[in-house]
């Protein structure tokens, strides 16, 4: 019986490349939570959370240079996302139109609020000298 002696020589040792799955893991957790955050601030609206009408014809609306004007259900007015009294509103809303160029107002309101209170302030924007107005609603989905 012969048995083989392999002499030891000073040639390096080479190591098979593996793929190591645990970076690769925190990699895609990583890309996937950056996805998540992203996709959440999309569609942020400037105004309070309300629960917004139902629309079919909706577009997406551009909220650059526009103020949010929100009403709530029980009839209160927010400016952006501080509740305001109505005698702050006017001033404001005059002041805002003396400074901005070219403005614009977005109506945010519940779907419970009254129809007069939302017609006040698209009366009041309207007097002030404002005539680009849009109303937010959500997209009504098409089966019903």
């Amino acid at each position: 019986m012969a048995i083989s002696v392999k002499a030891f020589t000073d040639e390096p040792v080479r190591k098979r490349a593996r793929i190591e799955i645990i970076p690769l893991i925190d990699v895609i957790f990583f890309l996937l939570a950056t996805f998540v955050l992203f996709t959440l601030s999309l569609n942020q609206s400037g105004g309070l959370a309300v629960l917004l009408p139902a629309a079919e014809t909706g577009r997406p609306r551009d909220a650059d240079g526009a103020v949010t004007l929100t009403v709530t259900a029980d009839g209160a007015i927010a400016w952006d996302k501080a509740l305001i009294s109505l005698d702050e509103f006017i001033p404001r809303l005059q002041a805002w139109k003396q400074v901005e160029p070219d403005p614009r107002v977005l109506i945010n309101g519940d779907e419970s609020a009254l129809f007069s209170q939302v017609r006040y302030v698209v009366d009041e924007v309207r007097k002030a000298g404002i005539t680009k107005i849009n109303i937010e609603t959500r997209i009504r989905s098409a089966a019903r």
